[in-house]
């Protein structure tokens, strides 16, 4: 997966529209002619009803074994009875491929916890099931061509979001202006350097030279701030002040760089948009099972609602444009 750009988007304070994000940026980078695999690796799975009905939700969780999702995929080491098994693409559109989430993925927390140390004794089973991520977003972009990769995890600091974001060249901070996501910025920092410290020192035990595993990049692309329902152009007070610091913590938690020099969010190169909440769109969108800048007026998407989709458009468009360009995504298709 070297030539293509695998992004999660990551952030351990839950409730900032996360999932939101990472599901316009997939239909959107579609739309702009990229072959698009989306990962829904969070066990909550909420990124997998995004894009599918409820009816194939049901065949795809019947009773019994999932096989066509992620947990799936990892069964077999789940188990103990072997590598990953082939895992299944779920087609939205012809270029749009999702990997499933599942709620049960949260049974594979402690066989990822309990390995992750004994990687340290040089044990082949031990980085097969720690890798067991990165190899099956490895083997579905090989079958789907896909040339970027939008990784959903969950909303915590736990062992599968360590797999998850190892396997991750890139890593996008969708963050909200309070005092929350500063406190975020404060624990992802450390805990992203010290991932990639201790994997790095894994790497040089791998008893097998040829198995696939990632070389933990985890490079911070920068963060998306997502201001609800606030108007861009008028922020609340409130809220300016939390934007007010969302520079200098980055940089100095995130990048651990000084934070000197830093005045606002709108001159920081870090900051990759200010996303409104769209929060008249959201609710039609649901509905009509569809990207927000999609809606037609058949949707509902009448009056006030048509401008406020092409500004969606353009928002999302843009936002594209720089997270392939702070992570060196295919950036041909993009150009005007």
């Amino acid at each position: 997966m070297d030539s293509m750009a695998v992004i999660a988007f990551f952030n351990n304070k839950g409730g900032v529209g996360k999932t939101s994000l990472v599901y316009h940026l997939a239909w959107m980078y579609w739309d702009l002619g990229f072959r698009v695999l989306a990962a829904d690796l969070d066990p909550q799975a909420n990124l997998t009803a995004a894009f599918l009905t409820e009816e194939r939700l049901e065949e795809l969780w019947p009773e019994g074994e999932h096989r066509e999702t992620i947990l799936g995929a990892v069964q077999p080491i789940l188990r103990g009875t072997g590598d990953i098994a082939e895992p299944h693409v779920e087609k939205v559109e012809d270029g749009l491929g999702l990997i499933v989430g599942d709620l049960g993925l949260s049974a594979f927390e402690d066989p990822l916890s309990y390995n992750w140390p004994l990687c340290l004794d040089g044990r082949e089973s031990a980085f097969r099931t720690v890798s067991a991520f990165h190899r099956v977003l490895s083997r579905a972009t090989v079958a789907t061509g896909a040339t970027v990769v939008l990784v959903d995890v969950g909303p915590n600091l736990g062992a599968i979001n360590r797999a998850a974001i190892i396997g991750a060249s890139h890593i996008v901070m969708p963050l909200a202006p309070d005092l929350f996501s500063l406190q975020g910025l404060r624990n992802l920092g450390p805990t992203l350097r010290q991932w990639r410290k201790e994997w790095a020192s894994r790497l040089e035990r791998n008893p097998v030279p040829d198995l696939s595993l990632p070389s933990a990049d985890m490079k911070p692309a920068g963060y998306v701030i997502l201001q609800h329902a606030v108007r861009l152009d008028r922020p609340v007070q409130a809220y300016d002040r939390w934007m007010a610091r969302i520079p200098s913590y980055y940089r100095s938690e995130i990048l651990d760089e000084p934070a000197e020099g830093v005045m606002s969010v709108l001159e920081d190169r870090n900051c990759l948009a200010l996303l409104k909440h769209y929060r008249s769109l959201m609710p039609l969108a649901q509905d009509a099972h569809k990207p927000m800048f999609y809606l037609k007026p058949a949707d509902g998407a009448l009056g006030a609602h048509v401008y406020a989709v092409s500004r969606c458009y353009e928002d999302f468009r843009q936002l594209a444009h720089r997270v392939a360009q702070a992570t060196g995504a295919k950036v041909a298709l993009l150009e005007d």
